[in-house]
């Protein structure tokens, strides 16, 4: 199945009103590239200002509480985001599995959470280099994978990214075929949970993409596309990655 490519940029806790002049040149190549899926997961409070600038380029959340309301403070519901315009949002990066103490869990419950609410989601998952290093990234990430889905997930709504998290801000990136092999796991993980589902189902590489070797890991078998931390903070970063999905 030919799924289309997807590049995915996560700003993190960056940005402002000011630095939002970024995403006018990073929606003009999108519409220049009508094969490519752009989309900007944006400080919350930038969601609604992004969404009013640059219509048309899918911005969203990078986070999401499970709960539809209550005694939550700091915390933002599906409803909230998709109010504010969001139309996706991410569940379970790393940062906030290590951070927060986030549970794989906690991710399938906020990621049912976003759906219900008609918003698309990015479930993270990934191994850290102690894991790697004992040889489980295989089991760690298939692990996630079966406790992290929901039941009946599907392309329509559901990406999974994989970023090893050794390898989030560091410059380092596993081997292709490193790359390759996980997302050959996650995709047999998939399938096991939602059978030919699986198959519709974007499976993201996350993890120090940069334009020098966004070409490389894009072309890598079952590499959908790229979830872009800090190289998605600017046009003249990201936009290199987005031309190489094309």
């Amino acid at each position: 199945m030919t799924r289309r490519k997807l590049v995915a940029g996560n700003w993190k806790m960056n940005g402002s009103l000011a630095a939002l002049a970024e995403l006018d040149t990073i929606a003009a190549v999108a519409r220049a590239h009508p094969a490519v899926d752009v989309s900007i997961a944006l400080p919350a409070t930038l969601i609604a200002p992004a969404v009013q600038r640059v219509p048309g380029l899918a911005i969203g959340g990078q986070d999401v509480h499970a709960a539809e309301s209550g005694a939550h403070t700091g915390c933002l519901s599906a409803a909230m985001l998709a109010e504010a315009g969001a139309s996706f949002t991410i569940v379970g990066h790393s940062e906030r599995r290590a951070d927060q103490g986030e549970t794989s869990q906690d991710a399938w419950a906020k990621a049912s959470a976003a759906h219900r609410h008609g918003l698309g989601v990015i479930l993270c998952v990934g191994e850290t280099d102690a894991e790697r290093d004992a040889g489980r990234a295989a089991r760690v990430v298939q692990a996630q994978i079966e406790k992290s889905v929901p039941d009946l997930a599907t392309g329509a709504w559901l990406t999974l990214a994989y970023e090893p998290r050794w390898a989030i801000g560091t410059g380092r990136t596993p081997t292709l075929d490193e790359i390759a092999e996980v997302h050959s796991i996650a995709r047999a993980k998939l399938r096991t949970l939602v059978g030919d589902a699986a198959d519709t189902i974007r499976i993201l590489y996350g993890g120090s993409v940069t334009g020098a070797n966004a070409a490389a890991i894009l072309e890598t078998e079952d590499v959908d596309g790229a979830l872009v931390g800090g190289a998605s903070l600017t046009a003249a970063k990201f936009v290199p990655i987005i031309e190489a999905a094309r």
